[in-house]
């Protein structure tokens, strides 16, 4: 009972840290977090790109690389809120963003060479192996809809290399093969995880709900414990 409650206060507290966080939208511009301080007040925003999409944690590496800067582009319902928006951030000299308005954004992928999917280590469009409702597919197919994600980067580079480095790919690992054929790499530095944080918050809210319950039923047994220790007193 001693250990799992210690282990619940750590894990609630871990919890609540990460939502502060989230919902500050910490590791955002500062022009991100005042645009997002309307969003209460303000119909139309309907939030940062990373609040709409759902990965898998085998993918989010390879996603947040395919997005790049755009993870903090934000989404509205029409131009006419952007337009709203980004007068705001101009007379308040709050600095820039960019917005998608879903009024605009097109469900076509227009992915330009199809039997590349085809090839070995290919693991699918990057627009395709995320989750997202259906309103915002859109979006998706925007800014994902024309990077393939591959699992190795050998593999990336030989399907480069066949199709004359006119499609862009993204590794498991993050590598960002672009077209033309310069390659990014190397280590993440921050740990900033912008796709993964409502993902963690999940796993955590059941790990507390999971200790919790063992907490239940250990204060169900200590009180057994005690009644019998009473009856032999």
């Amino acid at each position: 009972l001693s250990e799992n409650n210690e282990k619940y206060h750590k894990l609630k507290s871990n919890l609540e840290t990460l939502k502060n966080i989230t919902e500050r939208y910490e590791g955002y511009g500062s022009s991100i977090k005042k645009v997002m301080e309307l969003k209460e007040g303000r119909k139309g925003i309907i939030g940062v790109v990373a609040d709409i999409i759902k990965v898998d944690k085998k993918y989010e590496v390879a996603i947040e690389t395919a997005l790049g800067g755009n993870i903090q582009n934000i989404v509205t319902d029409t131009e006419t809120t952007a337009k709203d928006t980004i007068e705001y951030l101009k007379k308040n000299k709050y600095g820039r963003a960019t917005f998608l308005p879903l009024s605009s954004m097109s469900n076509k992928t227009n992915f330009n060479a199809p039997d590349a999917l085809e090839e070995k280590g290919v693991l699918g469009l990057a627009s395709d192996l995320v989750d997202i409702k259906k309103e915002y597919e859109g979006v998706a197919k925007y800014l994902l809809g024309r990077v393939m994600v591959v699992d190795t980067i050998d593999h990336a580079i030989s399907i480069e290399r066949k199709y004359r480095y006119t499609v862009r790919i993204v590794t498991l690992e993050g590598e960002y093969l672009n077209v033309g054929g310069s390659i990014s790499g190397g280590a993440f530095k921050n740990n900033s995880n912008l796709l993964g944080r409502r993902r963690e918050i999940e796993e955590l809210k059941a790990a507390v709900s999971a200790v919790s319950a063992e907490i239940t039923k250990s204060k169900e047994q200590v009180a057994g414990l005690r009644a019998e220790l009473a009856e032999v007193r």
